[in-house]
């Protein structure tokens, strides 16, 4: 499984890079949430990207830059939304991505490489979920499996990633120079891994 090969090449990146591709992925997954909250008139953006922010300043200079990981988990929280009361598709990536941003900042916190994993693992299954829950009433369930992994939306989720760290093996270190590299390329990407396009504020 391509995933499945992704994901050890994952856990091969050293710290550093492992957390700029978390990050990479999660700023993908905002825009989801932007969408619900325009469409819902729920929850605030802001947290989620004040965290990243602070993130990004952080992995670019670890060793000047303070970030107080636990308050801004404590932000993302507040504003994550509920499946209960959100009677729409949009819901799911909206609280994907919260859960990102979540762990993201609880593998900051904990040191703890595994956490930056699942940050891909949820950026994925986000993808499958969407996949599955629009498209279950045309594809039969024994067919349903073999439709997510022919979606284009799934298979440019497994080659974004595995592009994302073609790019970063190939990069020595981390520095503010390839921060300011990896957030213009979030933007010159311009689409969410659901394929929403990015807001240009």
């Amino acid at each position: 499984m391509a995933e499945l090969n992704t994901f050890q090449r994952i856990r091969d990146l050293n710290w550093s890079h492992s957390v700029v591709l978390a990050l990479y992925l999660c700023e993908r997954m905002v825009p989801n949430y932007e969408f619900f909250c325009h469409i819902t008139q729920f929850g605030d953006a802001k947290p989620l990207r004040g965290a990243l922010n602070a993130c990004w300043d952080y992995i670019a200079n670890p060793k000047q830059t303070k970030v107080n990981f636990s308050r801004w988990q404590e932000k993302v929280d507040e504003v994550t939304p509920s499946e209960h009361g959100h009677d729409m598709l949009g819901v799911y990536p909206a609280m994907d991505a919260c859960t990102a941003i979540s762990v993201l900042l609880q593998g900051l916190m904990d040191k703890n490489a595994g956490n930056l994993l699942d940050v891909a693992k949820v950026s994925q299954a986000s993808v499958v979920k969407f996949i599955e829950l629009n498209d279950a009433e045309q594809v039969s369930p024994d067919e349903l499996r073999q439709h997510v992994e022919e979606h284009e939306l799934y298979q440019y989720e497994i080659a974004m990633q595995q592009a994302m760290v073609d790019f970063l093996e190939s990069q020595p270190q981390v520095n503010a120079a390839l921060i300011k590299q990896m957030r213009q390329m979030v933007l010159d990407e311009g689409v969410s891994n659901l394929g929403l396009q990015l807001d240009d504020d």
